[in-house]
């Protein structure tokens, strides 16, 4: 609980920082303000600050008074492509740009938890490695920095942390699950090409519309025959795009879409699916179907023993009614899984949807807003994590 005090004492802080993100969001790899934000609230920290080569990323190296392991703590930093429709005061000055994922908050609460820790550097067996990292939406950030050599540390990092805020659950309620805790994240693109001709006379034509939307039912139908309900999968067509005006028969149709599993098996065997169905239903219409897939991020899994040690530590930190395991994955995606499939660990999850409010619109939506009090669990939850792991307790 002395830890939850602290945090709340520098909240004010975390507060500032996070708007100040918040109201200059960024996109990608490049994140030339919001890594300077960075670097500049971990001044005074002790940290050994080291900047990325290949994206804008922070490195900072905290070393305990006492030889031990290492362990990393992470936050992402990148925000997304929409425009923000919250009449907050510190909303988006970029347009279409917004933090509607929490981002903000994750990069706030770790800089101000290096504070944090570095005031219980004497409890320190080891050394804390923080991670922040751009490009988390998308871009493959995690990746890159392990590219850059993120894990290349003496003593090598022996554990991996990382909170993820969501907007829609209960403010300062932390939850995990050991094994899988996030999906996997793959795009389909599929290209249907036909031959045009007059809309008066479709039997002259070959036309595409109609087997796109064939395409899309039989995906919907695929899941539900296919995949196991106890290994689930989601495809979605979230675009779909042919034609140019109402009396034209168009030659292409083209529909993109997303593939989510939480199994390695499950998404091999979906991806084949989706893409034999396409072909199927184009073969069956006389046109061609050129079906693209691009894997993205694995699936984010838990650390049996990280997880249960992390919620432990939760429950210590908050007490066991704000502290929940998870029955089910999410089947959003993380690049926090690159990290997890080279060292053990764990993902938490944070709510922090304002209180009273009979809907919170959630993650990835542009009216997203967030219980900025709960950031004060999410601090003192990076400081505990850190301070229980390097407590000089030998570990095997």
């Amino acid at each position: 609980m002395q830890l939850l005090e602290e945090a709340g004492e520098l909240l004010e802080d975390a507060i500032a920082l996070r708007r100040r993100l918040h109201r200059r969001p960024e996109i990608g790899l490049q994140l030339p303000e919001t890594q300077a934000a960075v670097a500049e609230a971990l001044e005074g920290t002790g940290a050994e600050v080291t900047l990325g080569e290949r994206c804008t990323s922070v490195v900072a190296v905290l070393e305990g008074a006492h030889p031990g392991p290492t362990v990393l703590l992470r936050g992402d930093m990148d925000a997304l492509p929409m425009t923000e429709a919250t009449d907050l005061e510190f909303a988006s000055e970029v347009d279409g740009a917004m933090h509607a994922c929490g981002h903000d908050t994750h990069t706030a609460m770790l800089a101000v938890a290096a504070r944090l820790l570095e005031s219980h550097r004497e409890r320190l067996h080891g050394r804390v490695l923080f991670m922040f990292q751009p490009g988390e939406e998308g871009h493959f950030g995690a990746r890159v920095m392990l590219e850059e050599g993120l894990l290349d540390v003496a003593p090598p990092v022996a554990a991996a942390f990382a909170i993820h805020i969501t907007a829609h659950e209960k403010s300062g309620v932390v939850s995990s699950r050991p094994g899988t805790i996030a999906a996997s994240a793959d795009t389909l693109r599929i290209r249907l090409s036909g031959r045009g001709g007059h809309a008066s006379a479709p039997a002259l034509a070959l036309d595409p519309i109609p087997a796109a939307c064939e395409t899309v039912l039989a995906l919907q139908t695929m899941v539900t025959r296919r995949i196991r309900v106890f290994d689930p999968a989601v495809v979605t067509i979230a675009r779909i795009e042919a034609g140019t005006t109402d009396n034209v028969i168009p030659e292409t149709a083209e529909l993109e879409g997303t593939v989510r599993s939480l199994t390695p098996q499950t998404r091999s065997y979906v991806l084949a699916e989706a893409r034999r169905v396409a072909e199927g239903v184009a073969a069956a219409h006389g046109i061609d179907a050129d079906v693209v897939v691009e894997e993205g991020y694995p699936p984010t899994v838990n650390d049996d023993d990280m997880a249960r040690f992390a919620l432990d530590t939760a429950r210590e930190l908050l007490g066991d009614d704000l502290v929940k395991t998870r029955r089910d994955p999410v089947m959003g995606a993380e690049d926090f899984s690159y990290v997890l499939e080279r060292v053990p660990g764990a993902m938490v999850r944070l709510g922090m949807a304002p209180p009273g409010v009979q809907y919170a619109p959630g993650n990835h939506s542009n009216r997203m807003v967030v219980d900025e009090q709960a950031m004060a669990t999410g601090i003192a939850f990076h400081a505990a994590v850190a301070l229980n792991f390097l407590d000089g307790t030998p570990r095997s």
